[in-house]
């Protein structure tokens, strides 16, 4: 009942849209819980839409049906752009589409994390679950700067590191097209000054970031995210490793382009707000 309770009439209505096999008792063959999908969204909702105040744009990008990945950079400490990825799918594109993303191992080993999750619609980041969700024509959400994205400090926070490969490799191998994404204001919502990477270890993390105030609190910043248009590439994703980078570099660049446009509309507000 406080369950039923705290879910938003409006935000219910938004997920019962979903193109999704709920069955009777509002479970997917995943896992995926309508009710836990719908109270995760009506929390995130109040971070999205008040906190944060995320601006989301070329949502129309992203193809209403069928398969498709999602990939953009990383940063803030921990993955609250992940989060508001997620809630931009749900909240602001018509039809609404629910984003899964490939959760880092460890966070299954905190209590309640793993069933939470997997309930919400986020699984274990295992190459055989992206496989089931692209051949389910879902939306995948790919993060290839992995832990060392969220790992960045402030001054790093709109550069990219590595990109991993094997996002490519599965797009070619299961013919899914690419829209890339930027996400901005992800290290000004946690201004990351170190890692402590030893304390990490002993809770199971990869790290532990540290803020100038010490605790990894978020802060109310104003956050933006930018859709590019979907990208195709030809192969069977059994290319050279060449090639493969190749293809990567280009995802980068275009995602690089988008924290770059970004970043110019952050400067062309902020002096428009100095000269009102």
């Amino acid at each position: 009942m406080l369950m039923k309770w705290m879910i938003d009439p409006e935000i219910q209505d938004r997920v019962d849209q979903l193109d999704i096999g709920f069955n009777r008792y509002g479970i997917d063959k995943f896992g995926v819980s309508k009710k836990h999908v719908s109270l995760f969204l009506s929390l995130l909702s109040k971070f999205y839409r008040s906190y944060f105040k995320v601006s989301a744009q070329g949502l129309e990008r992203i193809p209403d049906q069928g398969r498709v990945m999602i990939v953009g950079n990383h940063s803030g400490g921990v993955a609250i752009d992940g989060a508001m990825v997620i809630a931009s799918l749900l909240l602001d594109k018509d039809p609404p589409r629910l984003a899964q993303g490939m959760v880092e191992k460890f966070m299954n080993n905190l209590p309640f994390s793993s069933a939470w999750n997997s309930r919400a619609g986020q699984l274990t980041g295992l190459p055989e679950h992206a496989v089931q969700l692209l051949n389910d024509e879902r939306v995948l959400l790919v993060f290839p700067e992995g832990a060392r994205g969220t790992a960045k400090l402030y001054k790093e926070r709109y550069s990219l590191v590595r990109f991993g490969t094997g996002f490519m490799r599965l797009a070619l191998q299961n013919n899914t097209p690419i829209v890339p994404f930027a996400f901005l204001g992800g290290g000004d919502i946690l201004p990351t000054i170190m890692n402590l990477k030893t304390l990490g270890k002993l809770v199971g993390a990869p790290y532990i970031p540290i803020t100038p105030y010490l605790l990894p609190i978020p802060l109310p910043r104003p956050c933006q995210i930018l859709y590019g248009e979907p990208m195709h590439f030809e192969g069977d994703g059994y290319e050279d490793d060449d090639m493969i980078e190749m293809y990567v570099a280009e995802v980068k660049a275009k995602i690089a382009d988008l924290i770059q446009a970004g970043r110019e509309q952050r400067h062309l507000l902020d002096d428009q707000n100095q000269t009102a």
